[in-house]
């Protein structure tokens, strides 16, 4: 099983705000991968950095991503579908340059095709177009191979097709499958929010994620996955926009739990999304690692039972009551006991009143001094300071 898992982007920790600068963040903080944010258009400035940052990945076996233009029109008219094109384009170069192993693209709207075969199937050629292009940029130019050295020895990066998180845009999950299967050299990106959001809120038990996993295998027969996560707002079937994970009804947990128990034949990369980036990156980082830990005492457990079976002539299923029944015991011990009720306040004159013996408070006791040294002077008769008394207890 490989995990690997890193933001989409620059961290927002990162002093400086180029690539390079990035993935040095990106490494410090234990994380494997980034997604490089191509979404409008990129500047020919921009390719120096990415360069370097391509040679950096080549060097520490970092794998590098790239995304894609945000806003695509590949199911539009003549002259949408060329603008979308267009910054596509750009982004290939850029993934060549980068040494990207996967580019994340949308497809859009249904445009005038609406839901169904004719929609797929002119994706599947947009996408075979895209692929072929792909290969042509990856061997353009052999002199370039001491630039690039990862293009010599290497393939070519994979399309992935994203999933969408909207109704009106082309992208379910059995829409992506379909044009996946078609179109050789292009992957699935499962952008888990989406999926969620799409699915009206699906996405809730490691078993979802589980049936999610093997429906993709089966229709591709595939072992690596390319993943997107964030928490997402959604109504209605569609995603309003990303949250931080733990801001949202879709939970890390049960993906991290099926990862570890069930996902061993999983290579997957995980890029978080969510606007705390590299945050929520660790986050899901540390909940698998709480997995494997969960995981890890559950078989502990498991083997002192079996060793307990053999020594005392038990069952395994009678020693697992008995520490079931011990763990209830704790629990209920462990409860704090309801806070006892307080008796009402009895009434002040039930007590009778304190003796003139009894030894008054140091308050009372130095007020009782002054009033007896008054009595001295004024050689007056004692009733008073007990009236004096009175008025201090109430």
């Amino acid at each position: 099983m490989s995990i690997k898992l890193g933001p989409a982007g620059v961290p927002l920790s990162c002093k400086g705000r180029t690539i390079v600068e990035g993935m040095d963040d990106i490494i410090s903080l234990g994380l494997e991968t980034m997604e490089v944010q191509t979404v409008r258009m990129v500047a020919p400035q921009h390719f120096e950095q990415y360069w370097q940052a391509g040679v950096l990945a080549n060097k520490t076996d970092f794998e590098m991503n790239i995304h894609g233009p945000y806003y695509s029109e590949l199911l539009g008219g003549k002259v949408e579908r060329g603008r979308s094109l267009a910054k596509i384009e750009a982004t290939l170069q850029a993934a060549r340059t980068v040494n990207a192993r996967h580019i994340t693209l949308h497809t859009g709207h249904y445009g005038d095709f609406g839901r169904g075969h004719a929609a797929n199937q002119q994706v599947a050629n947009v996408f075979s177009g895209i692929v072929d292009r792909v290969h042509e940029i990856w061997h353009d130019d052999e002199d370039e191979f001491p630039v690039f050295p990862w293009i010599k020895n290497g393939t070519p990066s994979k399309i992935g097709v994203e999933t969408s998180g909207r109704q009106e845009l082309w992208g379910s999950l059995e829409e992506v499958l379909e044009v996946v299967n078609h179109v050789e050299g292009t992957v699935p990106v499962l952008n888990i929010a989406h999926i969620h959001a799409r699915g009206h809120g699906q996405m809730r038990t490691s078993e979802d994620y589980g049936e999610l996993f093997d429906v993709v295998r089966e229709s591709i027969g595939t072992k690596e996955f390319y993943c997107h996560f964030s928490g997402v707002e959604h109504r209605t079937g569609n995603a309003m926009h990303y949250t931080q994970i733990k801001k949202s009804d879709l939970n890390f947990e049960p993906l991290a739990e099926f990862i570890v128990e069930d996902g061993g034949w999983l290579d997957i990369t995980l890029i978080s999304d969510s606007p705390l980036l590299e945050h929520d990156a660790m986050y899901m980082m540390q909940n698998i690692e709480k997995s494997r830990h969960k995981q890890l005492e559950r078989k502990a457990r498991e083997d002192r039972r079996r060793a307990l079976a053999l020594q005392t002539g038990k069952s395994e299923e009678e020693l697992r009551s008995k520490e079931t029944q011990i763990a209830q015991a704790r629990k209920t011990a462990a409860k704090p006991a309801p806070p006892a009720e307080k008796a009402p306040a009895e009434p002040a004159k039930e007590e009778s009143p304190p003796a003139e013996s009894e030894k008054p408070s140091k308050t009372k006791a130095s007020k009782a001094k002054k009033e007896s040294k008054k009595a001295e002077e004024k050689e007056e008769d004692d009733v008073f300071d007990f009236d004096e008394e009175d008025d201090d207890l109430f």
